[in-house]
């Protein structure tokens, strides 16, 4: 009998090294094995200046951030997306949202690290500052968990404002996170969302249609609450798992704030019915949906009739910490765009030396530091807000502002972002792909661009002393760049031209961003920044500057973006 064929008896030298022509070589290094804060000089002194206390607490995170492991569960949690159930296996209604376990698990270092509440209970100088820098770093580890954290945030200003919501208070302080439909009184720890927007409606919460009768008053927790019943529908509604949302709804025909907690005092659950999922193109991550209330049982905050200045008490929390995530998100791409065109080659260089891609790395990295001191600077301001008038005015106008300017710029800035990347960025096997999914989200979240910069008009409107406290932020450095000086003057006049022209609000709300930047440089950034972005962004096209990133003009060198760079790239 003939002895039997093997595959090896058949090989050739051809075929039995047939993968000798697929050895990998010149792809980017792996983007991990940094820390996010440590390798980060830009934020590292402003902690180091305005919170050292949270040195530590920010280096935690910033660990995280560049850990291999933990961009893995962001990655899992990000393709294995939330599934609803409406009901159990019995056929009882539970309204529950399924998360891959990764999702639990972000969420549990983003609690255990005090993402959500350690402007609240900190002692220590500047909690907010140091809490916004917490978030910025959280930011680079998933955004769909910073959703959750920002409104726990937010809640607790909320909380405060009702006495009937004391336990909220206190249990939204909670480091444990919990997954579970239990009680308040029984959970260590409490998620919170918000329940806004209208099908008819959208940011002009105005036109709420949701209405709510009064049930009954009686004790809650220790505290009497005010309960009513809610009927209608809300169109957007983020993290609906959450143990109890901040919703709006008409009384008597003027809108109220009140507050939903999905379980009730003696465990049944409310009825708070999910409708369906969004299927939404980016933040795959967090479960949005559409939800409807039919005898949906609530607790009134504030009094009836002015739920709009109630819920407007938090909401400006929110919207910094949208302002603060969106710079996050532009440092991480940054991050990763100079990881790959540094350890990248091409043409006889790395990518990160040819002339060109110096140019637009340089100009990304000006833009991203700009963006962040712009943030940071508003959330030190908060700090401040019940105790400096003038520090409260500056946050009243600079809040809309950062977060119209840079949740708008962070699309820019990870689209060129991607494009170091090449067709590499484009596929899903790495992050940016999601990131860039990702980056348009908070513009369009907590009121789109108009809205803000609508707002802004406002604070001018409405608040002569928002207009001093800007212009005397200004004035703190006038006399070190003349050509800040004439742009500031500049800035004065058109701000005056916008309160009578609602069609002036965008470039003015863009230049009061540049101003709060420019300021912010001159205090605390090298002088080859602060050079570059004189020379470009203030004054556009006529100061060497074009509309993309790696336009920096004929009055800016390599040598000047290499070290511009070089400040930029964390190190490992």
């Amino acid at each position: 009998m003939n002895a039997p064929i093997s595959a090896q008896s058949l090989a050739t030298p051809a075929t039995a090294d047939r993968f000798s022509t697929h050895v990998v070589k010149n792809q980017a290094d792996f983007p991990f094995g940094f820390n996010a804060f440590d390798d980060d000089v830009v934020l590292k002194s402003v902690i180091e200046r305005d919170a050292p206390w949270a040195a530590a607490k920010c280096s935690a995170i910033g660990q995280l951030a560049g850990d291999e492991a933990i961009q893995e569960l962001a990655r899992q949690a990000n393709r294995n997306i939330p599934e609803l159930k409406t009901h159990d296996r019995y056929g009882n209604r539970i309204d529950w949202v399924d998360f891959h376990p990764s999702w639990h698990q972000l969420m549990s270092l983003a609690w255990q690290h005090e993402v959500p509440t350690l402007s609240w209970t900190a002692k220590e100088k500047h909690p907010h500052l140091a809490r916004a820098v917490l978030s910025y770093l959280w930011n680079q580890v998933e955004q769909g968990t910073g959703c959750p954290t920002g409104m726990a945030y937010a809640s607790y200003a909320g909380f405060c404002n009702e006495p009937a919501l004391k336990i909220w208070a206190e249990k939204s302080l909670g480091t444990v996170y919990e997954n579970s439909r239990r009680e308040v009184a029984d959970k260590p720890s409490v998620v919170i969302g918000y329940a806004m927007t209208e099908k008819q409606g959208g940011s002009d919460l105005r036109e709420t249609q949701t209405t709510a009768v009064y049930s009954h008053s009686g004790d809650y927790h220790g505290a009497t609450a005010h309960w009513y019943e809610l009927t209608g529908h809300k169109w957007f509604c983020s993290v609906p798992q959450s143990d109890g949302f901040f919703t709006l709804a008409k009384v008597n025909g003027g809108v109220t704030c009140f507050f939903l907690p999905r379980t009730l005092p003696d465990g049944t659950y409310n009825r708070f019915f999910i409708q369906r999922l969004k299927d939404k193109a980016g933040n795959r991550s967090n479960a949005g949906s559409e939800v409807e209330y039919s005898g949906t049982m609530a607790i009134r905050v504030g009094e009836e009739g002015k739920g709009l200045r109630e819920i407007l008490s938090h909401s400006h929390l929110t919207r910094l910490d949208f302002a603060v995530g969106s710079a996050g998100l532009m440092r991480q791409v940054l991050t990763l765009a100079l990881n790959h065109t540094t350890s990248r080659g091409g043409f006889g260089s790395s990518l990160a030396k040819r002339p060109m891609m110096a140019n637009v790395l340089a100009d990304m990295a000006v833009e991203v530091e700009a963006s962040t001191l712009m943030a940071l600077r508003v959330a030190k301001a908060t700090d401040y807000i019940e105790t400096d008038a003038n520090e409260k005015a500056f946050a009243r106008i600079t809040t809309p502002m950062a977060k119209y300017f840079n949740c708008s710029r962070v699309v820019a800035v990870a689209n060129e972002a991607l494009q170091c990347h090449g067709g590499n960025g484009f596929v899903e096997d790495g992050p940016m792909a999601r990131l860039y999914r990702e980056a348009p989200l908070n513009s369009v979240w907590e009121g789109a661009a108009n809205m803000m910069c609508m707002d802004v008009r406002r604070a001018i409107q409405k608040e002569p002393n928002c207009l001093d406290a800007l212009m005397a932020e200004m004035s703190s450095v006038r006399g070190m760049d003349s050509r800040f000086d004439a742009y500031v003057n500049a800035t004065a006049g058109l701000l005056k031209e916008m309160v009578d022209e609602e069609f002036l609000a965008r470039p003015a709300t863009e230049a009061i961003a540049r101003c709060v930047q420019g300021a912010e440089l001159l205090r605390h950034s090298t002088p080859e920044v602060i050079d570059v972005f004189m020379k470009t962004r203030i004054g556009g096209l006529s100061n060497n500057w074009g509309v993309m990133f790696g336009t920096l003009g004929p009055g800016v060198n390599q040598a000047q973006a290499d070290l511009i760079v070089e400040r930029a790239r964390v190190k490992r």
